[in-house]
């Protein structure tokens, strides 16, 4: 090949004689890189790892064997990423050249690097040759030198290391992926969305938030809802860091987070607000609330929701995956504690692009409290990483927060509370009475005859949630109440309800309440937090404390009555995940008729204390230990995937690894969850639309994203079950997979398998 031929990146265009210059491709990637890194000071890394990423493409062999694909189909099969890394790592940015071998599969551990990298060199000495002798033509600019591209702190301090190299890593591999994606669609630039105004967003948002609230029936509780909506902006005038939210349930904290997000990002020139919560049901509420807010007709949405549980990194994913993965290009944000934390903690480009947004941004995290606490330790560390070192706000939000500071993570760590007394706060809004029914022998049929004898001509007369652990129990509550010929006044909502017929069942649940009606609702844990409900009797069974604090926040919300009643049951027949035992143990030493009351501030603190003790998060066996050992090292994949288990070094122990859900589960859609009969047929057409196209639009998917539950992989081993469904992506039912389900939907209570599969629902 002459030495002066054209090196291209990448085929022709489908539809087009149009070829991807190499240079082009280069440049327009570390370009775009160094726009997304700029922000936390990684920009000129971010650059030469953009220019370097594919530099190996200018062999003679990789050249020809582009030209033949392009005309036969098939994949180039060279490697093209060994000379890009080889030339960081000896111009000066060492062990960040990692990013450079990885930004197709992946971040390795350092020495799976070390020994790949250099086996990738020793394998192809003439490919790697024949590409170095064009690199003077191809780059000229290339200094000798580049150290200089990395701040000196990256270097001192490995945990800020390793988090600038995800930072980067992440801002390299969505300007490439944007890059070569503006090619195969012939864009004339890559698809990214100018710098919001939020000047404007957070004046439209106050002009919003001012027409809602006029709406609205007056409450007794309005005016310490804009007390404290008024201490959330002022608080927003302060310098960028960490911040906290402590108030009780029903103080609008949901709007106060956003004002403040909004506010803080327009006076600190922030990039995005993104939103995090621990249940898809907030999501869906919150996201509703803020399109409401903040999006405009005929404008491009300003929120974006995201919360898929589809695996683009499991290899039936297929080669879209990479253009399907969401990169959270939105001015705000809204998505889950799954997504956000298992998005930083990745290690792979399609779960990784969207990091690089965390920099920068204001990072609201609502129901702080949910957050599982064996992965505490590294969570926050990256938390704290965040905000001192890359320009991000964090505004941790609950009414029951944990004692995080009594962790020797967080234990120096400035912070900023927004609600200046949240003792005297609590005094106010202290709205219901706590009784307790722990008595042996009480069952779920027992709660469920008292629930629905309960009588009163009140608000709501006779209304009554009962709050259980498990999708079973709620079944159970449910059809004793159908049972005892209460249907035409009961509900049921959990998780084997898709996300559009929970949104369903609670706006018929909210409209009754709120005319007086008859509500008897059973449900699980999923309506304890951020759901918007009003009852006068509120049942929970024991769980741990912020949970048994977060139910009684549905009782009495608007504080319309004088007291409402809140009782806390034992039942004998009821179940509670394998998570709860040692939780509940300790509740059970804090909180009770002879101890105190979930409200209990004071209390509710030594709750979270023990707990920690209990758990002994400091030890270093400790899973979120090693995990912050693992990263002191970058050992990425063995925080991703989990340590090797073998000699071999091809097993690792993914118990062992970073993770919010144990069991990923597999995405089902029911389309039976529909509204209307003609909803479920668009819906099945979409499925198969989606099954057909080699790339599947995000878009696509987005619209399944309503009525998607998520059931336990165990069912993997039960055809009874996985017969009644059908793959959506690839060939197989997998975990992380996306399904069609075409059994039972019950119009009542959602998912209906054979009763000795309850266990398997989510």
């Amino acid at each position: 090949m002459s030495g002066e031929a054209p090196l291209w990146a990448h085929s022709p265009a489908p539809g087009t004689e149009v070829w991807h210059s190499l240079e082009d491709h280069l440049r327009g990637t570390a370009t775009l890189a160094r726009r997304f890194a700029a922000p936390f000071g990684g920009g000129d890394l971010a650059y030469w790892l953009g220019l370097l990423h594919d530099c190996g493409k200018a062999s003679d062999a990789w050249q020809e064997r582009l030209s033949k694909v392009a005309t036969q189909g098939g994949q180039v099969g060279i490697d093209h990423k060994a000379l890009g890394t080889r030339v960081a790592w000896d111009r000066g940015l060492g062990r960040f050249a990692v990013g450079i071998f990885g930004h197709h599969g992946g971040l390795l551990d350092q020495g799976d690097f070390k020994k790949k990298s250099m086996a990738a060199l020793r394998d192809n000495p003439r490919n790697v040759a024949s590409a170095e002798a064009a690199l003077s033509r191809l780059l000229p600019e290339l200094p000798a030198d580049l150290s200089a591209a990395l701040p000196e702190r990256w270097q001192q301090d490995p945990l800020v290391g390793e988090m600038a190299l995800r930072l980067c890593y992440s801002a390299l591999v969505d300007a490439d992926g944007l890059d070569t994606h503006a090619h195969h669609h012939q864009l004339a630039a890559p698809r990214v969305r100018p710098d919001a105004d939020f000047a404007h967003l957070f004046a439209l948002f106050e002009r919003r938030r001012t027409e809602s609230l006029a709406q609205r029936p007056p409450s007794p509780i309005d005016g310490l809802r804009e007390q404290v909506y008024a201490e959330a902006l002022a608080a927003a005038e302060r310098p960028t860091g960490m911040f906290r939210l402590h108030a009780p349930t029903g103080v609008g904290k949901t709007l106060a987070a956003a004002g403040f997000g909004l506010r803080h990002a327009q006076r600190h020139d922030l990039r995005r607000v993104i939103v995090a919560v621990p249940f898809l049901t907030i999501t869906e509420q919150n996201a509703d609330v803020y399109r409401r807010m903040l999006n405009e007709d005929g404008a491009e949405p300003v929120v974006l929701e995201h919360h898929s549980q589809v695996d683009f990194d499991a290899p039936e994913a297929g080669p879209w995956a990479r253009q399907a993965a969401e990169n959270w290009d939105a001015p705000f944000v809204v998505t889950t504690f799954v997504r956000l934390f298992e998005s930083l903690y990745a290690r792979k480009p399609s779960a990784m692009r969207r990091v690089h947004r965390l920099a920068g941004s204001v990072i609201v995290l609502d129901e702080i409290q949910a957050l599982p606490h064996d992965m505490l330790v590294p969570i926050l560390s990256g938390l704290r990483l965040l905000v001192e070192h890359f320009g991000t706000t964090v505004l941790l939000s609950s009414a029951t927060q944990p004692e995080f500071w009594a962790l020797q993570t967080f234990a120096d760590l400035d912070r900023f509370e927004l609600v200046s007394e949240v003792s005297v706060l609590n005094e106010k809004m202290r709205r219901v009475s706590y009784e307790w029914r722990l008595d042996a022998g009480l069952t779920l049929g027992h709660i469920a005859d008292e629930a629905s004898g309960s009588a009163g001509s009140g608000v709501g007369g006779g209304s009554a949630m009962v709050v259980v652990n498990t999708t079973a129990d709620a079944r159970t509550v449910y059809e004793r109440w159908q049972e005892e010929g209460f249907g035409d006044v009961a509900w049921h909502l959990s998780t084997r309800m898709c996300p559009a017929h929970r949104r369903q069942v609670l706006e018929v649940v909210i409209r009754r309440l709120r005319a007086g009606e008859r509500v008897l609702l059973a449900a699980t844990q999923l309506v304890e937090a951020g759901v918007d409900l009003d009852f006068p009797l509120v049942y929970r069974a024991m769980a741990p404390a912020d949970s048994l604090l977060q139910a009684a926040g549905r009782a009495n919300r608007e504080g319309r009555l004088e007291c409402g009643r809140v009782v806390i049951f034992a039942p004998s027949d009821g179940g509670q995940p394998a998570a709860y035992k040692e939780l509940v143990g300790v509740a059970k030493t804090c909180f009770g008729p002879d101890v105190a009351d979930p409200d209990d501030t004071s209390a509710l603190s030594d709750y979270y204390r023990r707990v920690y003790e209990a758990l002994n998060l400091k030890d270093p066996k400790h899973i979120g230990q090693r995990i912050q050992q693992a990263r002191e090292q970058w050992a990425f994949q063995t925080v991703a995937d989990g340590p090797l288990i073998d000699v071999n070094g091809r097993r690792r122990d993914h118990e062992r690894a970073f993770r919010l859900i144990r069991d990923e589960g597999i995405s089902v859609v029911t389309p039976q969850g529909a509204l209307t009969d003609a909803e479920s047929a668009a819906l099945v057409d979409l499925i198969e639309k989606i099954r057909a196209a080699p790339v599947p639009d995000l878009h696509d998917l987005r619209q399944l994203q309503p009525y998607t539950t998520t059931v336990h992989s165990g069912v993997r081993h039960k055809p009874e079950v996985t017969a009644y469904m059908r793959p959506i992506l690839g060939d197989d039912v997998q975990v992380g997979g996306l399904v069609e389900w075409i059994g039972v939907y019950d119009e009542a209570t959602g998912i209906t398998f054979d009763p000795r599969f309850e266990e398997f629902v989510q």
